[in-house]
């Protein structure tokens, strides 16, 4: 009976100290809701699926929710959830776990922390993920950006105008505790990265760099089928000719990959204000010398922010693209997630309210022009944005008419997304916004775009599709933010 007793007390002590130790921690949700209706003709500009095998629907109607909840013992640890219902259709997904696509998701899940009596942090976990760019009117950065990932980071101040970013992450895994058989295969996309932010009055910089190990049966790394998923092989790690010869993307077990860059921003000149990128990336060093893809992309952009009604922007990038050989490797800048587009510029997947409202142009290998004017404002609490895009392909024609020989149009390079040197296209978008509340917004985003491109490469039927109209996209809806 006494050893009873005492157990009871001890379990209603470490009740009790549950209890006030969850009394003392704070949480704080926010979160942001969409409702909207995407309107489109031409999509890709053929109207079709990458592939040009499905016909794409003229209007569809969709919803989003996120939520972000913080729990924080105190000033220097707390933990954040953030669960989501990912852009599903309305009369066709549901808004539960039993959908076959599992609309309910988490997409944060880190903790962070300070280390005692420093401030030194750490944030550990599934957390975003984004190479540095120099200014948020670009969006992102062309490598990788807005994205989601498990990493461990830390920052470390060294002074008030420096200090060292450094983490790991791990982008893919086939397989996670065990193997599909005894033989241990190379199946993870490791990476390490650096960051170095610089501030100075006036002048700001960032150096950043990148190594990774992409392993031969990673989720980035092969595909048995010859098909590109999300066209990430096309992305990273292959040229077509050597995708077609082995039937994966790679054939050494691991295969370094190399990324590096730096920011700039100058202020001192303030309302002018000048923004720069430039950065370089290889993979596949230790393969043969047709699998190895290297490339460079800079990008300059200036503002003036000494307007009340309007902020005029002018953004000019270049990037490298495929000679007129494949058997020499890829001369394209090897990238993750792009989403890198100034101004809001429709022709790229940028920074737009709503989803799938974008064409599909690649800012790797192609050069171009985004002329714009942001926040533009004549009445209260409704602003407007305006930009015009031309874009140019650095690609030579006949790289990419090989690619299609060898997989299919769609499959590696895509019509009005992959540009040759003799293909363009331009486009306008003009978004709108009113503030119904603070934080609950009416939005429209709508665009034109026009585009040439070579028969020779893309064949009668794709470019013929191009050619019958031009693409325009209309989206409206309302976001709540909270």
């Amino acid at each position: 009976m006494r050893r009873i007793v005492l157990l009871s007390l001890a379990a209603a002590f470490l009740l009790t100290t549950a209890v006030t130790s969850m009394a003392a921690t704070e949480v704080q949700m926010t979160g942001d809701a969409r409702i909207y209706a995407n309107f489109w003709s031409k999509l890709n500009y053929t109207g079709w699926n990458p592939t040009g095998t499905q016909t794409a629907d003229a209007v569809t109607i969709w919803e989003r929710f996120r939520l972000r909840s913080d729990f924080i013992a105190n000033e220097g640890l707390k933990f954040r959830l953030g669960i989501r219902v990912n852009d599903t259709a309305w009369g066709n997904n549901t808004f539960t776990v039993d959908n076959p696509a599992v609309s309910i998701q988490v997409y944060q899940a880190y903790m962070q922390f300070k280390w005692p009596n420093t401030d030194v942090q750490f944030t550990v976990g599934l957390q975003d993920l984004a190479l540095p760019i120099s200014n948020p009117m670009l969006n992102g950065n062309p490598i990788l950006s807005n994205t989601q990932g498990a990493a461990a980071v830390v920052s470390i101040p060294v002074a008030d105008q420096f200090q060292i970013i450094a983490g790991f992450t791990r982008l893919g895994e086939t397989n996670a505790a065990f193997q599909t058989n005894t033989t241990q295969t190379a199946d993870n996309l490791d990476a390490y990265f650096m960051a170095l932010p610089i501030t100075l009055e006036g002048f700001q910089a960032t150096p950043w760099g990148v190594f990774s190990y992409a392993g031969k049966q990673s989720p980035l790394g092969a595909t048995a089928t010859g098909t590109f998923p999300r066209y990430m092989e096309s992305n990273i790690l292959v040229n077509a000719e050597s995708a077609s010869l082995v039937g994966q993307g790679i054939r050494t077990p691991y295969n370094p990959c190399f990324w590096a860059g730096t920011t700039l921003a100058v202020t001192a000149l303030d309302p002018f204000k000048f923004y720069g990128d430039a950065m370089y990336g290889i993979v596949n060093t230790t393969t043969a010398k047709r699998d190895i893809r290297h490339g460079w992309f800079f990008d300059a952009a200036t503002e003036y922010t000494g307007l009340d009604m309007m902020t005029p922007q002018l953004t000019f990038w270049y990037s490298t693209g495929e000679d007129g050989s494949m058997r020499n490797g890829s001369e394209r800048m090897p990238f993750v997630v792009n989403e890198w587009g100034p101004t809001n510029s429709f022709l790229f997947d940028t920074g737009q309210s709503f989803g799938g409202g974008h064409m599909p142009v690649n800012s790797v290998g192609s050069w171009g022009l985004v002329a714009g004017l942001d926040k533009i404002s004549f009445i209260k609490d409704l602003t407007h944005r305006l930009a015009f895009t031309f874009a140019n392909g650095t690609n030579d024609p006949r790289a990419l008419r090989q690619a299609n020989i060898l997989i299919g149009p769609g499959n590696y390079v895509q019509i009005g997304r992959d540009l040759t040197t003799k293909e363009y296209v331009y486009g306008v978008n003009f978004d709108n916004q009113y503030n119904i509340y603070e934080n609950l917004a009416l939005i429209l985003e709508t665009g034109w775009s026009h585009g040439n491109f070579q028969t020779s490469v893309w064949g009668h039927r794709l470019a013929n599709a191009t050619r019958d109209g031009d693409a325009w996209k209309a989206a409206i809806g309302l976001t709540y933010k909270f």
